[in-house]
């Protein structure tokens, strides 16, 4: 009875396939999927409406409650939307309105005042206007303003600052070596020091890390050259989904400059004073020093993290007392190895 009497209202109907929006009037749900249908050639059997806002399904209850010009999404039989947030994952993945969405994006930052749709628009902007498809210094100049003259690619360079990173952390072994004060003790460290050293150096010091152009499973980044941070050392996985790619601009490779390479069992306070209190009793060849090496220089330990998933905090993580020795000698070494 109601619908009888009931006045026309405006509405903005649209269909999945085409973003285009067109005008119709409708007293009641009936007569909004007629003309829509008519309008958008969509099969009326199944057809039905929903918000654009947010996915819910307009009924004939929830039709008499909408304001005028509410936007509406037209579907077929057996199609879904779920809001608005499928346009914007449309739209970021499809390089046809990267441009648009950039022009778009200066435009309402220029007078944007909120702080927080600032940040939002900032970084959609600073992902769009993205380089990292160039790689050599003559392609893309800017990136390589600051970068020694060396470098002659973004590959090369990000792989040559992993390798320095990984080289960095013999220097906690080397000052834990230079600090012994019995001569046949101190001469075991530097041995297992060596002995590091050289099983480093010929894995090139695992710059593979950083570099895209290595094989997929030697590096920890896209081909594209996308970083993903790994969460906090007791996390298993990043709850804010920190991601950066160092390659596609100078900001970017600056910016990446501030993530780390965190040690899970800590470096300094757990895994050199652990290999160190093993040498005090033990040669440097009964030692495990693959597993250290691993601790040490690995992303069997290591995991990229942003500085927000940073935690300085003691991990209270320790190595495992029976990976310590060599298989063939661990026999011989049933004393335990206290870890400070």
């Amino acid at each position: 009875m109601f619908g009888l009497f009931a006045k026309s209202r405006p509405f903005k109907i649209r269909s999945l396939e085409d973003n285009k929006k067109y005008g119709v009037a409708a007293k009641d749900v009936k007569e909004l999927l007629k003309k829509g249908c008519k309008l958008l050639k969509v099969p009326p059997l199944g057809a039905h409406v929903c918000l654009y806002a947010d996915g819910t399904e307009v009924t004939e209850k929830y039709f008499a409650t909408l304001p005028d010009n509410t936007e509406l999404v037209l579907l077929r039989k057996q199609q879904a939307w779920g809001g608005a947030v499928c346009d914007i994952a449309h739209l970021l993945g499809s390089d046809q309105y990267a441009m648009g969405l950039i022009e778009a994006a200066k435009g309402l930052l220029h007078d944007e005042k909120s702080a927080k749709r600032r940040k939002i628009l900032t970084d959609l902007l600073h992902n769009l206007e993205d380089r990292s498809e160039l790689e050599s210094r003559v392609e893309d100049k800017e990136w390589f303003i600051g970068v020694e003259a060396r470098f002659k690619t973004k590959s090369a360079y990000l792989k040559s600052n992993c390798e320095n990173r990984i080289r960095s952390y013999m220097k906690d072994l080397d000052e834990a070596t230079k600090a012994v004060q019995k001569t046949k003790v101190r001469e075991e460290c530097v041995q297992a020091s060596k002995s590091l050293s050289h099983m480093l150096k010929c894995d090139k010091y695992n710059g593979c890390y950083f570099d895209r152009s290595s094989k997929e499973k030697d590096r920890i980044c896209t081909k594209e050259g996308w970083f993903t941070c790994q969460g906090s050392f007791d996390q298993p996985k990043c709850a804010w989904l920190h991601s950066i790619n160092p390659y596609s601009s100078r900001e970017s490779r600056i910016m990446f400059s501030t993530w780390n390479l965190d040690h899970r069992i800590e470096k300094k306070r757990t895994i050199v004073p652990a290999l160190m209190d093993a040498l005090q009793n033990h040669k440097s060849e009964d030692i495990n020093l693959t597993y250290f090496y691993r601790l040490l220089f690995t992303c069997d330990n290591l995991k990229l993290v942003h500085i927000v998933c940073h935690k300085k905090e003691a991990h209270n993580l320790q190595c495992e007392p029976k990976k310590i020795f060599k298989a063939d000698n661990r026999k011989h070494h049933s004393k335990k190895i206290r870890l400070k």
